[in-house]
């Protein structure tokens, strides 16, 4: 006679993924528990999410080296502005050409091979970086180092949301953000405190450690069941997901259930299906998502935060701000992570976006209306010339840019960061996840390339509160995309979400919320 505690599992046969037991009292049976709870699971995200540790890590390389390299002795490897513009932003070029080599990477290597293969290039990059002798070799080391940080912003997001029980599937799909902004936090105490005692080529070495542990890790990780699946691999499949659920579990059932789902898509898109709502409609909104992510102004925050702190000549010095709105962040992501799972997406992408509206709007009305003898053009031209005039006095009014900055990151980091990667990975259909997770980082990256060229032209032109007024406006707009297009994925597997864009049934979602 089979137990009681496991007759919810079964009352009610549906076609449909069920991972969740039925009941008022929504208890959590044993093999449920066992299954969330295997640790194998988490070995698995953590070896993937090395590769963001990395690109957080190069993503701000620049911060305390171009400094450093503007003042170097040697002429081959001194950096005039013109120079140091693009040894900034050029890192973001390289990151759309991979993701737009992962939009094929990920369904020819597959997820883990691809996260694999973009170790090379970082490699080799931080390795260029370390040995340059000239400004050909840093840009190409930034070049690669970005084009390494493309294929695994495309690649890794989809792994984790494959290989995730649907549980835990929110709080591990925050972890590539967490060390993404760990990394960054790494590189500034690293740039802080050991820049005095070592060369900043030690920096890039540095960078090649979690390099080497994520490709030695990786080596001993299954790939994803459903990648598996969709080439046919159904023993190795099956051997995957028994490795990431525990062998204690009915993962038999759930592997059934997955076989089931990728066996009514075809293996590749065609030309004609991209014409079906089913395939359109949440790459509509997932790259509708990056782009206004990028829009939303952080990528131009983060890049010249303490060049904005200095214009905006707040108390503290520009370097323990940015550290600050660091740690901030940081904070910020791991509550995420914890509520995603529980709160729900789209709440989270509501409160990010209005705190990040209000930040915005403070930011610039502050600068608009700031003495004249703050918001002078002199003061503008502090973003794009390492020489600044000397500080004026200051007030504890000037703690408004700060407080305005570090809301701001938090409210990005709570929902529009974190989210918009996890969504991505779970809205996507399975036959078009590898080439529409590339298309997203793509366009990502590059309209975030286009804001950080034109932003030091806009602030010189029309001054620093111009961007921040259009960063709101976006803000607003986010607001209304999330509430027209976006689904709420809570709790629900990969296949219940393709369901819902393949019936377009919106009672369909409601039905597993109540």
């Amino acid at each position: 006679m089979e137990p009681s505690t496991r007759e919810p599992l079964v009352r009610k046969p549906s076609s449909s993924y069920r991972t969740f037991p039925e009941g008022s009292s929504k208890r959590l049976d044993k093999e449920y528990l066992r299954s969330l709870h295997n640790k194998r699971l988490y070995l698995a995200v953590f070896a993937a999410v090395l590769g963001n540790f990395s690109f957080g890590f190069a993503l701000v390389y620049t911060s305390p080296v171009i400094p450093a390299l503007e003042a170097h002795p040697n002429p081959t490897l001194r950096l005039d502005q013109h120079k140091a513009s693009w040894f900034g932003s050029v890192f973001t070029l390289g990151a759309a050409a991979g993701g737009l080599s992962a939009m094929i990477l990920n369904d020819r290597l597959g997820r883990k091979l691809s996260i694999m293969f973009s170790a090379v290039p970082s490699a080799v990059g931080y390795a260029l970086l370390a040995g340059a002798q000239g400004i050909e070799m840093l840009l190409l080391g930034r070049l690669l180092t970005g084009y390494a940080g493309g294929v695994t912003s495309a690649s890794i997001p989809v792994y984790i949301s494959e290989i995730s029980h649907p549980g835990v599937r929110g709080m591990l799909g925050a972890c590539p953000q967490i060390m993404a902004v760990l990394g960054s936090l790494i590189l500034y105490a690293l740039g802080k405190y050991l820049g005095l005692l070592l060369d900043w080529r030690w920096l890039a070495v540095a960078g090649e450690v979690p390099v080497l542990a994520m490709i030695l890790l990786l080596c001993f990780m299954p790939n994803s069941p459903r990648f598996l699946l969709s080439q046919g691999k159904e023993d190795e499949a099956l051997r995957s997901l028994c490795w990431l659920r525990g062998r204690d579990t009915d993962y038999a059932r759930e592997y059934e259930q997955i076989k089931d789902s990728v066996r009514k898509q075809s293996q590749r898109i065609s030309c004609a299906e991209i014409k079906d709502p089913f395939i359109y409609k949440p790459i509509l909104i997932a790259v509708g998502m990056r782009f206004l992510q990028q829009l939303s102004g952080v990528t131009c925050v983060l890049v010249y935060l303490q060049s904005i702190f200095k214009k905006t000549s707040v108390i503290l010095q520009p370097e323990y701000d940015a550290a600050l709105v660091g740690l901030v962040r940081l904070f910020s992501v791991a509550i995420a992570a914890v509520s995603m799972d529980k709160a729900g997406r789209k709440i989270l992408l509501f409160v990010s976006a209005g705190a990040m509206l209000a930040s915005n709007l403070t930011m610039g009305l502050y600068i608009y209306f700031m003495p004249s003898s703050q918001n002078s053009t002199m003061a503008n031209r502090t973003l794009v010339s390492p020489a600044s005039p000397p500080a004026e006095p200051v007030n504890y009014i000037t703690l408004i840019p700060l407080l305005a900055t570090m809301f701001f990151i938090m409210g990005y980091a709570m929902g529009w960061g974190p989210i918009t990667w996890l969504l991505m990975s779970e809205i996507l259909p399975l036959k078009a996840r590898g080439v529409a997770s590339g298309l997203c980082v793509v366009v990502s990256w590059l309209t975030a390339f286009t804001l950080t060229q034109f932003f030091l032209r806009v602030v010189e032109a029309f001054g620093l509160e111009v961007p921040f007024l259009f960063f709101a406006v976006i803000c607003a707009a986010n607001i209304l995309f999330t509430g027209c297009c976006v689904p709420e994925t809570k709790g629900r597997s990969l296949e219940q979400i393709e369901s819902f864009f393949r019936t377009g049934r919106r009672s369909f979602m409601r039905s597993f919320t109540r």
